[in-house]
């Protein structure tokens, strides 16, 4: 775990999700020479790049008096505290200290890194040591996939109320009515499996009609197989068939839309979600065609999980109700439980 120079109150002190890699940022966002600051797990960071192109996540606190650092600025590829400038180079090491420029700066005169990477055009913490690498984004070396970003979203929610709402199918006729179902005619859900490996959860197929059920506007079968790949990393694979004959011209048995669900877990009961799709159809789509669907269908899943009560999820499967429909998110919870998750569950 990386040093932290305090103990404040709302820390995460769950191995489980200190463990775990999670987005605190795009990669595009983030550009050399501005300070973001982010909050993981309760704790305060901020997020910068140095002109190398190298990506620094570090807790918001200058040891010197405390003071945010994302109050400061980048001066010579430094961040600079705003408080008294003292400055701070890649390392994490003070480099300066104006009001005395030519003495020996102490040794313990330093930022508070945590481990960070890129991947599929997202920036990743870790606030511990990780047992698992960064979930690959599953389309990413598929032939003929075209890669794209939505959100984040904000969710006055818990993450992981966020994540089962995503691998659940039998919501979509009345959250998405009239783009993911018919609130009048809702999908028989047939029995469906969840397998449990050492990679996570996988449900097979689940099929639902869609009146608008991609970004060409019509309807469609939908077929979604959903994978938990950690804790809150979810995502799914849908199978697309075109129901509309006289459309049929616009798609192929191969249309494939794949989506990898991220949250962060700001604290237990706030999260910001990030989207990686890609799909390997209708070529003449652009990013801002697609993204106002995306925003809708997000949005309207966020506005019924922020209502969702208790805030925290329960892992005992006898708190609340459960119908065979739901079994991916029986076998989400059970495996919340088994990871001995305590951060953000009612156990």
């Amino acid at each position: 775990m990386s040093d932290t120079p305090m103990s404040v109150p709302g820390l995460c002190d769950d191995p489980a999700m200190l463990d775990e890699w999670y987005p605190v940022a795009r990669s595009r966002e983030i550009v050399a020479g501005t300070i973001a600051p982010t909050t993981l797990l309760g704790r305060d960071l901020i997020v910068w790049r140095d002109a190398a192109g190298t990506v620094h996540v570090w807790d918001d606190l200058c040891i010197h008096r405390g003071a945010r650092l994302s109050k400061g600025w980048i001066k010579d590829d430094t961040v600079v505290c705003p408080y008294h400038g003292w400055r701070f180079d890649g390392q994490a090491r003070c480099v300066h200290i104006p009001v005395a420029p030519d003495q020996p700066i102490p040794p313990k005169a330093r930022a508070f890194p945590v481990r960070a990477q890129e991947q599929d055009g997202l920036i990743w913490a870790t606030l511990g040591n990780p047992a698992h690498p960064i979930p690959a984004f599953p389309a990413r070396d598929l032939p003929g996939f075209r890669t794209f970003h939505a959100g984040p979203y904000t969710y006055r929610a818990n993450g992981f109320r966020a994540v089962e709402n995503f691998v659940d199918a039998t919501h979509f006729p009345f959250v998405h009515a009239g783009l993911n179902g018919v609130p009048d005619a809702p999908d028989i859900i047939a029995d469906y499996d969840v397998t449990q490996t050492a990679d996570g959860l996988v449900s097979s197929e689940i099929s639902v009609f869609q009146p608008v059920g991609d970004f060409r506007k019509i309807p469609v079968q939908a077929g979604y197989t959903y994978y938990c790949l950690r804790p809150l990393v979810a995502a799914f694979s849908k199978r697309v068939t075109i129901v509309d004959p006289a459309q049929a011209h616009l798609g192929s048995p191969d249309d494939r839309f794949v989506t990898m669900f991220t949250v962060q877990p700001v604290n237990e009961v706030t999260s910001i979600a990030r989207v990686i799709f890609a799909i390997n159809f209708a070529p003449d789509l652009t990013e801002l065609d697609m993204l106002p669907r995306q925003d809708v269908v997000y949005n309207q899943d966020r506005d019924i999980v922020e209502t969702q009560r208790p805030e925290r999820i329960p892992v005992d499967l006898r708190a609340e109700m459960h119908h065979r429909s739901d079994r991916m998110g029986v076998a989400y919870r059970r495996w919340l439980r088994e990871l001995g998750i305590t951060y953000g569950v009612i156990a």
